[in-house]
């Protein structure tokens, strides 16, 4: 540990289950922005639950889309 160097040589704890780390991510995204948007004290939790659930999703939709685009697109015009 002594020797590790953090952005040249990443740390291999995490790299199995890196994308759970976008719960805790998003939870803190959606807490600090909702406590300056929000105006009523009552909607905070809601709406920061909801949020959460929101970036997660779009996330989740935008690597199944870049996903589909490498497998499906991308080879059909690289083919001859």
């Amino acid at each position: 540990m002594l020797a590790w160097i953090p952005f040249l040589e990443p740390c291999n704890a995490l790299q199995s289950v890196w994308y759970l780390l976008l719960i805790p991510l998003s939870f803190g995204i959606s807490l600090m922005y909702r406590a300056i948007r929000e105006t009523v004290v009552g909607n905070y939790w809601r709406s920061v639950l909801i949020m959460t659930t929101q970036i997660i999703v779009v996330i989740a939709a935008l690597g199944v889309g870049v996903g589909l685009v490498v497998e499906l697109l991308i080879p059909f015009t690289s083919s001859p």
